[in-house]
């Protein structure tokens, strides 16, 4: 059955897949799809639950250190920022 969506609604949703990485853009909209269509009626708080509890299994946040370890900002580590 096709999900009726509002224009705001899906616009969260395609806004919620933006970080997610291209290759599995498919899979993020498709889960949100199965989630979406278990509630019997729809509406912004149920369709931003879902989109939030599903962006977090898709998300894969960016590697801000380096392969040692170290930050990759070119800040040195001695840098005293560690002790704020």
């Amino acid at each position: 059955m096709p999900l009726s969506l509002s224009d705001p609604e899906l616009a969260a949703i395609m806004e919620a897949a933006r970080p997610i990485p291209p290759r599995d853009r498919a899979k993020f909209l498709q889960a949100v799809s199965v989630e979406l269509s278990k509630y019997p009626e729809l509406g912004p708080g149920i369709v931003g639950r879902v989109v939030a509890k599903t962006q977090r299994q898709f998300f894969d946040p960016p590697n801000f250190h380096g392969s040692s370890g170290g930050p990759m900002l070119g800040f040195p580590e001695s840098a005293g920022l560690e002790n704020q």
